[in-house]
């Protein structure tokens, strides 16, 4: 059941995603990392992948899905802290890829989380 408190719900879909990537075996390195002007909802690693993954939520009453809601200059900003991320930690023999987490969260029901990877 998705319930209403006092944590904003981008915080709520945040920990929805990360427990979600968790389950499916990626280690959480990092959670709103800033770079800049720039940041990376989730950075985590899957085997020999560091995914960069932007966290978008909606209402199933919304026109457009959440994985679709991710513009160009939205990518162009996500690449650009992927870019300063790696120049802080990158790593031999490691993939890094884009993906997102879209979660569809009805009032008083349960969220739908579904995760794409290598989404751009």
């Amino acid at each position: 059941m998705w319930r209403r408190n006092d944590t904003p719900a981008w915080r709520r879909c945040e920990d929805l995603a990360a427990a979600y990537l968790r389950r499916h075996g990626y280690v959480i390195l990092a959670r709103n990392a800033r770079f800049g002007r720039c940041e990376i909802d989730i950075i985590a690693r899957e085997g020999d992948t560091v995914a960069f993954v932007e966290v978008r939520s909606r209402t199933t009453q919304d026109a457009v899905a959440p994985e679709d809601s991710i513009g160009p200059q939205k990518k162009r900003r996500l690449r650009a802290a992927a870019r300063m991320y790696l120049a802080r930690h990158e790593e031999p023999d490691t993939y890094y890829r884009f993906d997102v987490v879209a979660i569809t969260a009805p009032p008083n029901e349960k969220p739908v989380i579904t995760l794409f990877r290598d989404a751009f």
